[in-house]
C-alpha cells in the first residue's frame, strides 16, 4: 500500500510517499512544494494543487493523510493552512483516494510512542523507521513522512477492523 503525507502549508507544503509492504515502510519518494511569499495566494494554491495532483498520477497512492488544521499561538497562519488544506482535501476526492485526517499530537503517538514528542524526536524516529540514511530536509518534509507513516498504520488498521 502507497501512503502520501501532507504537511499543509501555503509557503511550504511538505510531502512524502511511504510504501507499506509485508509489514516493512519503506519512503519511495518525498519533498516540498515551494511558492513564494511575493505570490497572489491564488498562483500559490494553484502551484500545490498542480504539483500534488501530479504527484497523485505518478505514484498512485491508495491513501493519503493530512494533518488536522491547529491553531497555536499564531492563528494568522491558520487561514493559510486551512486553504492549502482544502486543496488537499480536493486533490483527494478529485481522485477519489481514502482520507485520514490525523492530529499533530495524534502523529507523534504514532511515530515515537508519546504524544507530547518534540520536533527533533519525530524526524530521528522518521528516519529510523524508514531506515534514512539521513534525516528529510527541510523539516516540513519529515513532518509529512511521519504523516504518510501514521495514515498508513490507520488504513492498515481501519482495513484489519473491517475484515475481520
Amino acid at each position: 500500500m502507497l501512503a502520501l503525507g501532507i504537511d499543509p502549508g501555503s509557503a511550504i507544503c511538505g510531502w512524502g510517499i511511504v510504501e507499506q509492504k509485508h509489514g516493512n515502510l519503506s519512503a519511495k519518494s518525498y519533498g516540498a512544494i515551494k511558492t513564494s511569499p511575493k505570490a497572489k495566494m491564488q498562483d500559490r494554491l494553484l502551484k500545490i494543487y498542480t504539483e500534488l495532483t501530479d504527484l497523485i498520477k505518478i505514484f498512485q497512492p491508495e491513501v493519503i493523510g493530512v494533518e488536522k488544521l491547529f491553531f497555536g499561538r499564531n492563528s494568522t497562519t491558520a487561514i493559510p493552512v486551512g486553504q492549502a488544506r482544502g486543496i488537499i482535501l480536493l486533490c483527494a476526492a478529485q481522485n477519489n483516494l481514502d482520507l485520514v485526517e490525523i492530529t499533530p499530537n495524534e502523529v507523534k503517538m504514532s511515530i515515537t510512542g508519546y504524544g507530547g514528542a518534540d520536533k527533533n524526536q519525530v524526524i530521528y524516529m522518521v528516519t529510523k523507521i524508514l531506515n534514512l540514511s539521513e534525516p528529510p530536509k527541510p523539516d516540513d518534509t519529515a513532518d509529512a513522512l511521519a504523516i504518510a507513516i501514521a495514515a498508513s498504520y490507520e488504513a492498515n488498521n481501519f482495513a484489519r477492523r473491517n475484515f475481520l
